[in-house]
């Protein structure tokens, strides 16, 4: 791939043939190409060449329903359940501030994380084989927040099982704030 700057957006183009141009490479892409580089961490833009269309959005939902659908479930039923409903109340409008906040303080408290076990000297930092055990500590957090800018794949299915009770917890006190601005705001 050839090196660019990656704060500049991937530009794919959608052709009339509904195949996908990487611009950058000069060769067509596929959505699982397209998901990978995002979970490199570059941002991607996807245009309809034609009409000039930005079609990014309905292909990362496209990508998404794909995972969804091979049984690679992040989003927990009750979650989408509430989605649907959002579109068709009061609630649509603060919904996408509510989602873009959430996922920027898991974003935060992952880099806080790494700062914390990459610049804490502890006592055990003098200890044969730490920078490993230091290593794998951060490989497997960045495991852990798979995809969120700079992480790298999802955790593996076993921990998932360990994870997926605190998830639980924490999608049920998503929703109980939901549900308090949901009602803030019918009562306006």
């Amino acid at each position: 791939m050839a090196t660019t700057d990656a704060a500049a957006p991937l530009l794919i183009k959608r052709y009339a043939s509904r195949r996908l141009y990487n611009t950058e490479t000069s060769d067509y892409v596929t959505l699982e190409d397209i998901a990978r580089f995002i979970r490199e961490g570059r941002e991607v833009k996807i245009v309809d060449l034609k009409t000039g269309d930005e079609l990014t959005r309905q292909y990362l939902l496209q990508i998404i329903a794909e995972h969804e659908g091979r049984g690679e479930n992040v989003l927990p039923v009750d979650v989408l359940t509430d989605l649907v409903r959002s579109y068709t109340s009061q609630a649509q409008s603060v919904v996408p501030q509510f989602l873009a906040a959430s996922f920027e303080m898991l974003r935060e408290g992952q880099s806080k994380i790494m700062e914390n076990m990459s610049s804490m000297p502890t006592p055990m930092s003098s200890m044969p084989g730490f920078d490993q055990l230091q290593r794998q500590q951060q490989a497997f957090l960045k495991a852990m927040m798979g995809g969120w800018r700079g992480g790298s794949s999802g955790p593996a299915p076993d921990e998932m099982d360990n994870a997926e009770n605190k998830d639980k917890g924490d999608m049920d006190d998503i929703r109980r704030q939901l549900a308090a601005l949901q009602d803030k705001i019918s009562k306006l």
